[in-house]
């Protein structure tokens, strides 16, 4: 692997770090790898694990968030016959799988991170606090959104995942994407590259092979609009423009735009079944 951009984690640490390219799988491998990750979670301005509504920016969030519930929920109904059991992992504070509840699945969760665990115990959704406590069972859908790209041992993960898909079933994962506009713009200052937290950077390639060696089929891939103006507005930020809210509407607008020719939009929704 050569080396592809030194960048920094902006949120906590201010740590240096760098993306090294994977030249077959067409993927960025952040390194180093820390050893313990659990500190780079630790922060007031890392969001996507609280229910925060106190800046702007978190506000933002939460309504963007709402928004996408829904259809997060409707891409999982549309790909199955009948409403069943669901794994989502990665939970976060439960909010997707409330939705998903009210819809008629029967749900699961994983959450590794204590705190966004106690956040959905306070709204009735019990987490579960790892793979472990699942293996066994079988998932009519598992997803993951925002998650894979957090996960060590990959291919275990990836592995484990299957195993728990049924014949039928149906994984859908959400991953940023850094062949988007936004990413190429904003370089080392992209929010989506979020090291050390983010250790995987994928692209359509990389998702196709990698699950591929496990006989899993894309077919079907969906652009999450949204993202590319929530991540450029984080990006803005870090590069320390105070009118951030402008140039980021502009730049989220411009990467949907070139991604209608592209089809590289900032993240893709990937959807997996089982090879036939």
């Amino acid at each position: 692997m050569r080396l592809f951009l030194k960048t920094k984690d902006f949120s906590v640490s201010d740590e240096p770090f760098e993306l090294h390219r994977d030249e077959d799988l067409d993927m960025l491998v952040t390194k180093p790898e820390p050893l313990n990750l659990a500190p780079y979670y630790e922060s007031k301005d890392y969001i996507s694990h609280t229910d925060s509504k106190t800046s702007f920016t978190d506000k933002l969030y939460q309504l963007i968030k709402a928004k996408n519930l829904i259809k997060k929920v409707q891409i999982v109904e549309n790909q199955l016959d009948k409403l069943k059991n669901l794994l989502d992992l990665g939970a976060g504070t439960g909010d997707f799988l409330i939705t998903a509840k009210k819809s008629g699945f029967k749900v699961t969760g994983v959450e590794p991170n204590e705190k966004a665990r106690m956040l959905a115990g306070e709204k009735g959704m019990h987490l579960l606090s790892s793979m472990e406590q699942v293996s066994g069972q079988k998932f009519q859908a598992i997803t993951l959104w925002h998650v894979l790209e957090h996960l060590p041992n990959l291919e275990e993960q990836i592995k484990t995942l299957v195993n728990l898909l049924e014949e039928e079933g149906v994984l859908i994962i959400a991953v940023p994407n850094f062949k988007s506009f936004d990413a190429k713009h904003y370089k080392s200052h992209w929010a989506a590259f979020d090291v050390p937290r983010h250790l995987w950077h994928f692209s359509k390639t990389s998702i196709t092979k990698l699950f591929a060696c496990h006989q899993m089929e894309v077919i079907k891939i969906k652009p999450m609009l949204f993202d590319a103006f929530y991540v450029s507005m984080l990006s803005e930020k870090y590069r320390g423009n105070k009118l951030y809210l402008i140039s980021a509407f502009f730049v989220g607008l411009w990467s949907n735009l070139k991604a209608v020719f592209t089809k590289e939009h900032s993240s893709l929704i990937y959807i997996l079944k089982k090879k036939k």
